[in-house]
């Protein structure tokens, strides 16, 4: 009799496969890679967003740093933007993203870096008229 229980994929092959599908690029606006190439163990990622047009965020390069531990896919990557942002989820102190984000706390396994990068940006669309610090600044 066959078994009903999902596949589950090794930590390291997913964080493979979302690496290969970053640096394919092809994705508007988000992208997303590894800290280092000598990062064997895949836990330590640099994101980037590019600010949507008609927003207060336009024209602006907005980097984040992402680090998936050994839990990751089961429990979600830390973020944290590097460049200083005002945007709801977002601490103003350190730029790290809060557990209140939706989709850390709705987190599942199938989500990655690429959810979490093009929430972000569909966050910032939301909220366009935010104003946001000086160009440049960081955290």
């Amino acid at each position: 009799m066959m078994s009903s229980a999902p596949v589950v994929v090794p930590r390291n092959f997913k964080l493979l496969e979302e690496l290969e599908e970053g640096q394919k690029g092809g994705q508007p606006n988000v992208s997303w890679g590894l800290e280092s190439d000598n990062d064997n163990t895949f836990t330590y990622w640099n994101g980037t967003i590019v600010g949507p047009a008609e927003t207060h965020f336009r024209e602006r390069i907005y980097m984040l740093k992402l680090k998936c531990d050994s839990q990751y896919p089961n429990k979600p990557p830390t973020i944290r933007f590097v460049t200083r942002i005002n945007l709801p989820h977002v601490n103003d102190r350190d730029g790290t993203l809060e557990r209140t984000f939706p989709l850390l706390q709705h987190w599942n396994t199938k989500y990655t870096i690429k959810d979490i990068l093009n929430e972000l940006l569909n966050l910032m669309k939301r909220n366009a008229k935010l104003r946001q610090p000086p160009e440049g600044s960081t955290f």
